[in-house]
This record gives structure tokens, C-alpha cells and sequence, in this order.
């Protein structure tokens, strides 16, 4: 498939929504309801992700589930439409547990492109707008990813990774100055070897958790990043979805 040569126009790339976790932190709200389905300001969180991504023009998602994954399930064929194929990457049905992030990626490589996008289902960024130049900028670099980074908040202050504004490098060594957001553009070759050893597909329900993959690759000077200033909460706590009103 030809790149669109539109530059308003998303090229033709993939996505991924996180919504596997229990969230834990969240009981006694997540005991019936899984934390993406969660009301935020009138609609369930990961519906602000999921119309920001079909208004940006990426129409082929992948969804994962464990916890009551059932009703995810449920919500996202409501949304699949002649536009949108959104497909279910069933954890809890296929091995009993969620595989954490890069094992569930894996998992759903073999529906994925080149390029696609990651993000959290639990996380709410409502400013936040999928780019096309921002992708392909990152599909012309030798990235293998390309995240974006937050001020570190109340609840995490010591961060995640050192971002250089210079170079736009993001580094795992060093003092954190800033904290992953969980937004992300990857490309295939991460969830590959050399990076990882999980064959694709993940047949064998490994569970892996992205981190060790993003600071391999960052040490190797693959992985570029830029702070995002927008609204953004990590939806962890009852309080912090109370906060959002």
C-alpha cells in the first residue's frame, strides 16, 4: 500500500488500546466494571482514545482484554462500524491472565502493521491529537519508537526516563526528568528479535513488560520522544477519576 501523499492524511498505520489490567487501585469501582469502561465526563475513558484515533483516520485497532473482558468486548463491537474494524485480543479467554504490555503486543503483532500506535485504555488525555506528519516523521527515522513524555506528577515524582530536548533521545540513564505517558508509535521491528524472544503471536502466554524493551533500545540510541503539555491524567485511583469530574 502507497503512502497517502495528503499530508492532512494519516498514512496507514495500526493501533493498539491497553485494557487489560484488573485495576486493582480502583476497587471497589473495578470489581463489576472494567477501569476502561469507567464513566469519565459522560462516556467510558476509552472511548476518548478510541474517537480521537477514528477522527485522526486510524481505522484498524486492536484492543486487549483480560479483567471482565467480556463487556470490553461487548463495548467495542458497538463501535465497529464500515469505518472501523476494531479486533479483540483476548488474554483472559486465551491464557487465564493479562500478558502486561509488551507480551500483549506481541500477541497482537500479527494483527498490526509496520507502524502503529500504543496506548493505555486507563489513561485520559482528551487534548491529545494523532498526528500524520508526527508518523511520518517516525516511519523516515531510525527509531523504534517514539513516545511522549509528561511532567512528572504528584503521585510519581521520581519519573520514568531523561529526555534530551537536543537531540529528542530519550534516555533510561540519568536523573528522570520526565514520566512515559503511555502514548507511543512503535515500530514492528521492536517486538522482534533481537529485542525480545517472544515469537510472534505469543503462543506460549508469555507476560512482558514494555519497559525493559523501551531502555534496550533507548541505550542504543533508537528511541525518540517529545513532551506532551495537554491535559493528562493517569487514572489510577478512585480520587483521580473523581478529580475529573
Amino acid at each position: 500500500m502507497s503512502e497517502p501523499t495528503d499530508r492532512h492524511t494519516m498514512p496507514p498505520v495500526s493501533a493498539m488500546i491497553l485494557a487489560a489490567g484488573r485495576g486493582m487501585r480502583m476497587r471497589p469501582l473495578t470489581d463489576h466494571t472494567p477501569k476502561p469502561l469507567l464513566p469519565v465526563r459522560g462516556r467510558a475513558l476509552m472511548d476518548w482514545p478510541l474517537q480521537a484515533l477514528q477522527d485522526a483516520g486510524v481505522h484498524d485497532i486492536v484492543v486487549n482484554t483480560a479483567w471482565l473482558g467480556e463487556q470490553i468486548e461487548a463495548h467495542c463491537a458497538a463501535w465497529s462500524d464500515a469505518r472501523a474494524r476494531i479486533r479483540v485480543s483476548s488474554e483472559g479467554r486465551d491464557f487465564g491472565y493479562a500478558l502486561e504490555t509488551a507480551g500483549g503486543v506481541v500477541r497482537a503483532l500479527p494483527h498490526l502493521g509496520e507502524v502503529f500506535w500504543v496506548l493505555a485504555g486507563d489513561v485520559f488525555a482528551p487534548d491529545f491529537v494523532f498526528q500524520p506528519d508526527t508518523v511520518r516523521r517516525f516511519i523516515a527515522s531510525e527509531a523504534l519508537a517514539h513516545i511522549w513524555l509528561v511532567p512528572n506528577p504528584e503521585h510519581h515524582p521520581r519519573g520514568d526516563f531523561r529526555f534530551d530536548p537536543a537531540s529528542a533521545l530519550v534516555h533510561a540513564d540519568g536523573t528522570p526528568t520526565h514520566t512515559f505517558s503511555t502514548v507511543g508509535l512503535y515500530k514492528r521491528a521492536l517486538f522482534q528479535a533481537p529485542w525480545t524472544d517472544i515469537p510472534e503471536g505469543n503462543p506460549q502466554g508469555s507476560a512482558a513488560p514494555l519497559a525493559p524493551l523501551l531502555r534496550g533500545a533507548m541505550a542504543a540510541g533508537r528511541v525518540s520522544g517529545e513532551v506532551y503539555s495537554g491535559a493528562w491524567t493517569d487514572v489510577g485511583t478512585p480520587e483521580r477519576l473523581k478529580a475529573l469530574g
